[in-house]
């Protein structure tokens, strides 16, 4: 019987050793082994409790979009095991699902418990040999065979090895990084790491006057070594700002921002449906209309009032200044200021999902297996590899769809 561990019980671990156990039971003996006292502990706690399980985005290649880094390694899981087969599989596995109107799939309970529980009942039907509480410190390969050293004092030896621990975005969930360490003990090469789809915590002070504030569609920029930007809804906080196109710019960034002991420059469109030269026709028109309105209350025709008052201390127009006194230039101030507003990111603070970019080098992967390259028998799944997605069930599908597919592989 072929022997079989999978280290790191999250969400690649447990899609992987279901499988193995639904598809190959007769055949072999699989050990799931987690370093916490409970399975899926990221999982019941992804999407605040309710679990963002997967996307309702249908077309594939859309949701290949997602990802910006490491689509291509799991373009051909993603086709295996698209978020459609992954929405039947919940359901015919007793968890009722539900989309909601942004496409995010949560189950009917909003009880992220639900979907570990599913991965329990298949474990405890099928024999797969589920170990909580178990701490590895280190693996080698011996011959054909790979030998894992507990902390207890005991070895496990067997044929195929799956490492799905994760990255090291989240700490207190168990994902402190020890898969990278494995992989490079059995040859692997991890590419540099960041934190990514985080909320932004800025200098300027002015942000706890618009806590609360939100933007439906607004432009958001950052320039570094390359330019990110991305559009989409954001909220104010008390000292930054968060939501959607925060976390989406923020994974397509991850790298520029890994290093915030320097300064970055951040550039917001508020209204990014218009142009310059609309925008300030809009607002003269505007002022023509309501010559003796203040300037302050013109502009919340278009925006919030306390990002219009922001607006005009910061570029010195006083509060009860009418339009019939604004200048030209105060006016292109206001447009600049409106179309490529600049805020300075000086920190990160955690959104609702918690993932590293970067892993397991690509190129030693072999896509259509997810087995390594160097080592006949070592598969990654899940969060360790140099896969990262955007917010809205996007982290959660590529964790279910490479474990899929590593489990479908082992014969």
């Amino acid at each position: 019987m072929m022997k079989i561990a999978i280290i790191g019980g999250g969400a690649a671990g447990m899609m992987c050793a279901a499988t193995l156990a639904e598809k190959h039971d007769d055949n072999v003996s699989v050990f799931l082994i987690e370093k916490n006292s409970i399975l899926g502990n990221k999982v019941i706690i992804s999407g605040g409790g309710r679990c963002n399980v997967t996307t309702g985005i249908e077309d594939t290649e859309e949701v290949l979009k997602k990802y910006p880094r490491g689509k291509n390694l799991i373009k051909f899981a993603m086709y295996n095991f698209p978020p459609s087969k992954v929405y039947d599989w919940f359901e015919e596995h007793g968890v009722p699902l539900k989309t909601e109107a942004d496409l995010r799939v949560f189950p009917r309970s909003n009880d992220g418990g639900d979907v570990v529980g599913v991965f329990e009942n298949i474990f405890s039907k099928k024999d797969v040999e589920v170990m909580l509480k178990t701490k590895i410190e280190n693996v080698k390969k011996k011959g054909k065979k790979f030998v894992l050293d507990l902390a207890n004092g005991s070895y496990l030896e067997v044929d195929k090895l799956v490492i799905t621990t994760g990255g090291q975005a989240y700490k207190t969930t168990g994902s402190t990084g020890d898969g990278y360490s494995f992989a490079e003990e059995l040859g692997h090469i991890i590419t540099p790491l960041a934190p990514s789809l985080n909320a932004f915590i800025l200098k300027e002070k002015w942000v706890k006057d618009l806590a609360g504030v939100s933007f439906k569609k607004s432009g958001l920029k950052i320039i570094g070594d390359k330019t990110s930007k991305f559009e989409g809804a954001f909220l104010f906080t008390h000292n930054g700002i968060t939501g959607p196109a925060v976390f989406a710019l923020s994974s397509m960034a991850a790298f520029e921002l890994s290093d915030l002991k320097k300064e970055v420059k951040m550039f917001i469109d508020f209204l990014p449906e218009f142009n310059y030269e609309e925008m300030a026709e809009k607002i003269r028109k505007a002022l023509k209309e309501n010559p003796k309105k203040s300037f302050v209350n013109t502009l919340d025709f278009f925006i919030p009032k306390s990002l219009a008052e922001v607006i005009c201390y910061d570029i010195g127009i006083e509060a009860k200044k009418v339009n019939s006194e604004i200048s030209k230039y105060q006016i292109n101030k206001a447009v600049e200021w409106l179309k490529n507003a600049t805020i300075t990111v000086v920190g990160r603070s955690a959104g609702e999902e918690f993932v590293t970019a970067g892993g397991i080098d690509s190129k030693d992967i072999n896509s259509k297996t997810l087995e390594s390259k160097i080592r006949p028998g070592l598969y990654f799944a899940g969060e360790i590899l140099d896969v990262d997605g955007f917010t809205g069930g996007f982290n959660l599908q590529a964790a279910w769809c490479t474990g899929r597919l590593i489990g479908e592989s082992i014969s």
